[in-house]
């Protein structure tokens, strides 16, 4: 017995284990904290400007002097470094923070722009398109008490280079942690009926928050969109049977009133049907013709007409 116990206990953690791994898996579409798509185009323009600088200098040291000597190529080399420390260039989504002598200069970009070496310092490019950071709250309890698992993507961007730069230290990890944090707090909030049923009420609350945490910091939240809400197996089993229960009740509510309008338009129809013997006789018609289309039978019914046909004895009249 003590064996099944832990055999069981074991596969209770495996399984929450599996259910925070495929939370987890949320975090794997966010947008890297350093690009490699287009890093290749500065390094390449600025080994254009170094091998172009010194050339140059090389050339006219050549054409001043008629000949290329040690001191030549120290020059040319000296000239082609400082001139790749002072031209820069910023793709079109780019803007680059420049701090003279450790205090804020100027935001750069996108395009050509110069720094004087050794005394300006970029000290940050920040990339202004829409990022993705994707996050999760995991086992969080619920304003009435059951432990959820759930995971949501915020879309931002960085409108502010310069608050970027100097108000926080790392605004990308930041805004996850803000995002995490806020997340939490509205689920603390909520019971597991409004967190399940009202998500688009959710996302504009969690927009709400997370933006004006990161609005001092240059962030601009775009939006924000739960993608899923993991909810213990038990507890899935209790609600549907709940939910069950609750579309018997309604079916039941339902039918109770049908049969009570039913029974107040039969009571309608008596009081018609005992002032009126003709709207009773035809009624009865009318159910006998609809008895007879259906079977396809026929009716005898005797009236006044067959009565000529038998003699005041009983017997049938001879002619």
């Amino acid at each position: 017995m003590t064996r099944n116990k832990a055999h069981g206990k074991k596969a209770a953690q495996g399984a929450r284990r599996s259910e925070r791994e495929e939370v987890q898996q949320v975090e794997s579409y966010s947008s890297p904290k350093t690009r490699h798509t287009d890093e290749n185009a500065s390094f390449v323009f600025s080994a254009f400007l170094f091998v172009a600088t010194a050339l140059a200098v090389l050339g006219i040291g050549f054409a001043v002097m008629g000949t290329v000597n040690i001191w030549l190529l120290a020059a040319a080399l000296v000239l082609a470094v400082l001139v790749i420390f002072t031209v820069h260039i910023a793709p079109q989504w780019e803007r680059a923070v420049i701090l003279r002598l450790g205090k804020y200069r100027r935001t750069a970009g996108p395009g050509l722009y110069l720094t004087i070496p050794f005394i300006d310092h970029v000290s940050l490019r920040a990339d202004q398109r829409t990022m993705l950071t994707g996050f999760s709250a995991e086992e969080t309890l619920t304003a009435d008490l059951v432990p959820v698992n759930v995971d949501a993507a915020v879309f931002w961007m960085v409108w502010d280079a310069e608050k970027a730069c100097l108000e926080v230290e790392d605004y990308y990890d930041s805004v996850a942690l803000a995002a995490q944090t806020t997340l939490r707090d509205s689920i603390g909030r909520k019971g597991i009926t409004d967190i399940t049923m009202h998500r688009d009420q959710l996302d504009e609350e969690l927009k709400a928050a997370i933006e004006e945490k990161t609005s001092v910091w240059g962030v601009s939240i775009l939006f924000v969109e739960i993608r899923d809400i993991v909810i213990p197996k038990d507890l899935q089993r209790a609600m549907s049977a709940e939910a069950r229960a609750d579309r018997e009740k309604d079916a039941r509510i339902v039918l109770a009133e049908v049969e009570r309008d039913i029974a107040a338009m039969l009571h309608d129809a008596s009081e018609i049907y005992r002032e009126d013997d003709i709207a009773l006789k035809l009624r009865q018609m009318h159910l006998v013709n609809e008895s007879l289309k259906d079977s396809k039978g026929s009716l005898v019914v005797p009236s006044s007409y067959a009565e000529g046909f038998v003699d005041g004895n009983g017997g049938t009249s001879e002619r």
